[in-house]
């Protein structure tokens, strides 16, 4: 039986494809009621308690807000460890920081639990239709196991290395996204001011070398119209993870410059009215001249 712990933005979409896909049963946890109202219809069953899914599901699936939460429902003493019945395999979905999926999957260990960090990567709109993408960080064995569990839900799935290497994948991922869509916002807004429309800005390096994902998505479908919806992914998020890449940094040696200046941006974004908005409206905040860079924490004013 497989388990699925948290059924969120991203959790519910993917708990639901592991339903409809998977031949045996599969019993799901979330603290909020109205969450699995996506799972009706698809046979999956309903846990009261963490400890129920521990002492049901063979492998059990995480889709968390961090790596607390993720420690707390491993190891917490509710947690998945905890009673005498354990499941054999845990795999965390979620974005943490190296350190903590590396220390999760010890602490585990020691209680004959194996543990594998996979988190996923593209739109809410591809966790529904199964075509998300995976960077796990597992041994070969464990693997070839979850691979087959993990095509439920991923169009692609890449093992990175040994456990937390799926983890730094993610994170140097989303730093791209995160530091992309600001220069790409920052360009937007010079292009208008001197003269190009943006939709003509975009049509024309999308056929260039300056075109990117971030550029087809981001840029075209929020902040060509200027929409930023909420319940989407906010500024408050993309600092989270740039955090986890700065510690990262720290812990090898590196100093990530771009990955400060973002971070900066983005806190100006969340602290400038958009909180709780999708983080491409940071293009509002450059627009407007309030990035960090017009504050003076950054340069000369050029934001």
């Amino acid at each position: 039986m497989i388990g699925f712990i948290g059924l969120g933005v991203m959790g519910g979409p993917m708990c639901r494809n592991m339903a409809v896909k998977h031949p045996g049963e599969v019993i799901a946890f979330d603290m909020n009621a109205d969450a699995y109202a996506l799972l009706e219809g698809t046979g999956a069953r309903r846990a009261a308690t963490v400890a129920e899914v521990a002492q049901r599901a063979d492998v059990v699936f995480l889709s968390l807000p961090g790596g607390p939460q993720v420690e707390q429902v491993c190891l917490g003493p509710d947690g998945l460890a905890a009673g005498p019945r354990r499941p054999a395999v845990i795999v965390d979905l979620s974005t943490t920081t190296v350190a903590s999926a590396r220390a999760v999957a010890r602490q585990l260990a020691e209680r004959g639990v194996v543990f594998a960090d996979a988190p996923v990567a593209r739109t809410r709109e591809a966790a529904q239709r199964g075509e998300l993408s995976i960077m796990a960080g597992a041994d070969q064995a464990l693997y070839a196991r979850i691979e087959p569990l993990l095509r439920y839900i991923g169009s692609d799935v890449t093992r990175c290395g040994e456990v937390g290497c799926g983890q730094v994948v993610k994170l140097i991922n989303n730093a791209l996204v995160f530091e992309n869509t600001v220069a790409l916002a920052e360009m937007m807004v010079l292009g208008e001011r001197a003269g190009v429309q943006p939709a003509v800005l975009l049509d024309a390096v999308s056929k260039g070398s300056g075109d990117s994902f971030v550029l087809r998505n981001h840029g075209r479908k929020a902040m060509l119209p200027r929409e930023f919806p909420e319940k989407s992914f906010p500024p408050e998020y993309a600092l989270k993870d740039l955090g986890y890449v700065l510690e990262l940094a720290s812990q090898t040696g590196l100093a990530a410059h771009v990955v400060e200046l973002a971070q900066r941006y983005y806190a100006a974004t969340a602290s400038g009215g958009w909180a709780g908005r999708y983080f491409p409206s940071v293009i509002e905040i450059i627009d407007r001249g309030d990035g960090p860079a017009a504050s003076g924490q950054q340069g000369p004013a050029h934001g």
